[in-house]
């Protein structure tokens, strides 16, 4: 018995399906675009291209960010040293802004304007009530064009808690600082925090009540997803080239390895406290929650699960601590320093922490290959930063921003770009959207498009 399988196509059983990496086996020649014509989405070898936005929150230390020197012989800074060794693989902007996040006439509140612009451009109306109001975000304009090509149109992410409604930052609703993602003027797209449950979306399938069967049988014998799924794995790989049943066992590898991540965060959990219950598949260890995340973004990625993605790291604002490398004051109390050099070296740690993250990230989509022969991370545009420079000041301008991937070879990296003046940051979102194929005449606060990326 053969397995008909392209890249909509799941290994099956028991109520759960695996969605599968594309195979070169059986991949139709016209697959790869010709003649400069490319569908909406993809590259110009007819690959995904894929897009997401990762957001750190309350600035950085400016003085341990800021390169020296631009073009391709700049200087990293301290704070770049854990993805230096990908330094070909991204683009460094200097003085991108969003003046919409800028008090204007509305007073305190940068951290919500903050995570309200990033994405939008736009000035979030100042309400700590249902009448919330904003903008659409880059990634949901670019999943309302091509989301019915992959199972899910997006993918929204997040390590923190969901909060809807209520008083997060001087009069702003908190539903302004806890999603990044924002399908109308009063719709965010709530993220999910629970790696299980991003788990379960991605790889469940069937009816409701298939899945709960499936799920329940398999926790009640402790098998693995993949075990309900072995016996269509080993038909397939007889179907495949040598090199398809490597990538096949590879992938299956990587699930396994996350499941077996997740099932032990759910057994050890978050140590008791009398004042909460401990959520299950939230892993005690915030790196750990951000790597797992990472990982499925990739597996999103990679199996043409979804092509655009939002991961809210953490909300501007945030005051988490970070015992773990030295640091017990919280992030945000430590980011007003006041020159404080103490204050400034514990910031510089958290910076640096934060950057081992993205440094994982890339590295993680550049070991997977894509089927025209390059990389996960060649195939794509992903914008790292913060909504603040300056967290001291609450600055909104000279944002710390990483644009890494090639786009499928439509960007350049290995720059540092020093744009010279304040440029609105929807103009790098207007300059992202005619890669995805759409000419949009304007974005958010956009005064024209980026030209330094091609």
């Amino acid at each position: 018995m053969s397995i008909r399988v392209n890249r909509r196509n799941f290994l099956r059983g028991l109520g759960v399906g695996i969605a599968l990496p594309t195979f070169e086996t059986f991949l139709p020649g016209s697959a790869f675009a010709s003649e400069g014509v490319r569908a909406l989405g993809t590259t110009s070898t007819g690959m995904p291209l894929r897009t997401a936005f990762l957001y750190k929150p309350n600035g950085v230390n400016v003085d341990r960010w800021t390169p020296k020197g631009t073009g391709a012989d700049y200087q990293l800074n301290a704070t770049h040293e854990p993805y230096a060794k990908f330094r070909k693989d991204f683009h460094l902007i200097s003085m991108l802004e969003h003046e919409n996040g800028t008090a204007g006439g509305d007073g305190g509140g940068d951290h919500a304007r903050a995570n309200a612009s990033f994405l939008t451009g736009v000035r979030p109306r100042k309400t700590a009530g249902a009448d919330i109001k904003l903008g659409i975000s880059v990634d949901q304009v670019i999943a309302n064009a091509i989301g019915d090509q992959t199972r899910f149109s997006s993918l929204e992410l997040s390590c923190d808690g969901v909060r809807k409604s209520g008083v997060c930052d001087s009069g702003y609703s908190c539903a302004y600082q806890f999603n990044l993602s924002w399908r109308s003027d009063t719709t965010p797209m709530t993220p999910e925090f629970n790696p299980r449950h991003v788990f379960e979306r991605l790889f469940g399938s069937g009816s409701s009540a298939e899945r709960k069967e499936g799920f329940e049988t398999r926790n009640q014998i402790q098998k693995s997803i993949l075990d309900f799924v072995m016996e269509d794995a080993r038909r397939l790989n007889k179907q495949l080239g040598r090199n398809d049943q490597l990538k096949l066992d590879e992938y299956m590898t990587g699930i396994r390895e996350i499941e077996r991540r997740i099932e032990k965060s759910e057994k050890f959990g978050l140590p008791d406290d009398p004042g909460m219950d401990a959520p299950k598949g939230v892993p005690a260890s915030y790196e750990e929650h951000i790597r797992l995340m990472m990982d499925m973004l990739v597996l999103a990625f990679e199996t043409d699960s979804t092509r655009v993605a939002s991961f809210l790291l953490a909300h501007d604002g945030s005051n988490r601590s970070f015992k773990e490398i030295g640091v017990p004051d919280g992030h945000h109390t430590i980011s007003h320093h006041r020159g404080s050099k103490e204050s400034l070296e514990k910031l510089a740690k958290i910076d640096l922490f934060y950057s081992r993250q993205l440094a994982y990230f890339i590295e993680r989509m550049k070991s997977v290959k894509d089927v025209d022969g390059s990389t996960l991370l060649h195939n794509s545009q992903i914008v790292w930063g913060s909504g603040l420079g300056d967290p001291d000041r609450h600055r909104h301008n000279e944002l710390p921003i990483i644009v890494a991937g090639q786009g499928g070879g439509t960007i350049k990296t290995g720059l540092h770009t020093q744009l010279g003046q304040d440029t609105p940051m929807s103009n790098l979102f207007l300059s992202m959207l005619d890669r995805v194929g759409l000419k949009e005449e304007r974005f958010g606060d956009s005064t024209g498009r980026l030209s330094i990326l091609s």
